[in-house]
């Protein structure tokens, strides 16, 4: 994912993502006297778009508050070969959607941010406070019982600190990278997978590319340690600014 303004002076505000993730959960089925788990596989391929504009707050246009249009698509299917015995038993109609069932799903809403960007020699400061919320409703599947819809409802804070760490690499001075991140779940979103808020602490080195004919002006690694209520773990994550 990742989001840029073209410019100053016209400030098109334009985002996107896409992910893919794999999940493994456990079902228990029972037909009223016998109980057995059932192991399944979930694929997701999903994809959000934005769009908005940049209204500056301040006579250096370092800070703005930024009102988005976001529109997403995802996809849901399931791997799972469900057993004879327990097909035979069970009753409930989401067992049909773990058999090979897949789901679809659209979404319309928007966002508001105010984004604070203070760029120095010295330092390098980024703080974004972000509100969204964007409804979602399921739309053609394998199965029609398997049918609804949600509001994803999410508040963020991000902070990012940037400076030299006195090391040179490619002509062009080697930062270190300080990052805080903080998200909160709101609406029918809060506690569907057994959290509704998590926090990432991050650390890492940015090269500086801009003085060499490639690509990227920017590129760095950041290890992040995300933890939050019945949940932790790390990431290593890799960027590139263009």
């Amino acid at each position: 994912g990742g989001g840029f303004t073209m410019g100053r002076s016209f400030p098109l505000y334009l985002e996107g993502s896409i992910a893919y993730s794999r999940y493994d959960p456990t079902f228990i089925a029972s037909d009223g006297t016998e109980t057995r788990p059932i192991p399944s596989r979930w694929n997701t391929v999903a994809g959000t778009i934005g769009i908005g504009w940049d209204f500056p707050l301040t006579d250096d246009k370092d800070l703005v508050f930024l009102p988005i249009f976001n529109a997403s698509l995802g996809n849901v299917s399931s791997d799972l070969a469900v057993g004879k015995f327990i097909l035979e038993r069970a009753t409930d109609r989401s067992i049909n959607f773990l058999d090979h069932g897949t789901l679809n799903a659209y979404g319309l809403g928007g966002s508001v941010m105010l984004d604070w960007e203070h760029y120095r020699p010295e330092h390098d400061i980024d703080v974004e406070l972000r509100y969204t919320s964007i409804h979602l409703k399921t739309f053609g599947g394998t199965t029609a019982g398997v049918t609804g819809s949600a509001t994803a409802q999410t508040a963020n804070l991000y902070a990012r600190w940037r400076a030299p760490t006195g090391l040179f690499a490619l002509d062009r001075p080697v930062r270190y990278v300080l990052e805080l991140s903080h998200s909160q779940s709101l609406g029918s979103q809060a506690n569907v997978l057994g959290f509704n808020r998590l926090t990432t602490l991050g650390t890492g080195l940015e090269l500086d590319t801009s003085a060499h004919e490639v690509f990227v002006t920017r590129v760095r690694a950041v290890v992040r340690y995300v933890f939050g209520n019945n949940v932790n773990g790390v990431s290593l994550g890799l960027a590139a600014s263009f």
